[in-house]
């Protein structure tokens, strides 16, 4: 389902690059305490069963709150993703109600990453993605793999440097056709010459 709702929030020619998640550690640090309680419960009511049932099934039930909880965390942990684009670096987190938070590569000036000792052991960090619009500052934080969502986003936005040139380039090519076929139809007497020479002129200007 979340792969579909991402799928809608492409433009077109978009396409995803990378997709990743906050450690593991994350969600074990957030999830703990709540398999620790669990684990208690359940074993409180392995204990009751040898005394009085009634007791078990009201265990079974105070079982159900952590039991909830914890899949509760894991969905949002689950949810909460950061993905690199061609065009754009997105934030999407919520499992219901949806919260998005994109940065177009064009207006991302500087990419920071940081990694404690433990960070490079395991892989995650913070990135921090400086930008020119509203929000100014992105910050990613334990995120995994931070290395490899730097390079493919810092790759992008090169790649998208290039493709606007390679654009730019071939609507160069195309301009001495546009002001022949111009030409043509000043002959024809459907553009005057007044017009000819300002639309000409225009052409040029974007070579």
């Amino acid at each position: 389902m979340a792969d579909t709702y991402i799928q809608s929030l492409m433009g077109d020619k978009e396409r995803m690059l990378l997709v990743t998640r906050q450690h593991w550690f994350v969600l074990f640090s957030t999830i703990i305490l709540e398999i620790i309680l669990i684990l208690v419960l359940v074993a409180a009511v392995i204990a009751a069963t040898t005394f009085y049932s009634p007791v078990a099934a009201f265990g079974f039930i105070l079982v159900l709150v952590p039991l909830i909880g914890m899949i509760r965390d894991i969905l949002i942990w689950y949810n909460r993703q950061y993905i690199v684009t061609n065009r754009r670096v997105m934030q999407v987190s919520g499992v219901i109600n949806k919260n998005v938070v994109d940065s177009s590569l064009e207006k991302v000036n500087d990419v920071k990453m940081s990694q404690s000792f433990f960070g490079r052991l395991f892989d995650y960090g913070d990135v921090e993605i400086m930008t020119a619009s509203e929000l100014g500052v992105n910050l990613f934080k334990r995120i995994g793999d931070p290395v490899k969502f730097k390079t493919a986003m810092l790759n992008a936005k090169e790649k998208l440097g290039f493709d606007e040139n390679q654009v730019h380039a071939q609507y160069a090519d195309d301009i001495p056709s546009l002001i022949a076929r111009l030409d043509e139809l000043r002959k024809q007497g459907i553009v005057s010459e007044e017009e000819f020479q300002k639309k000409k002129a225009e052409l040029l200007a974007k070579m």
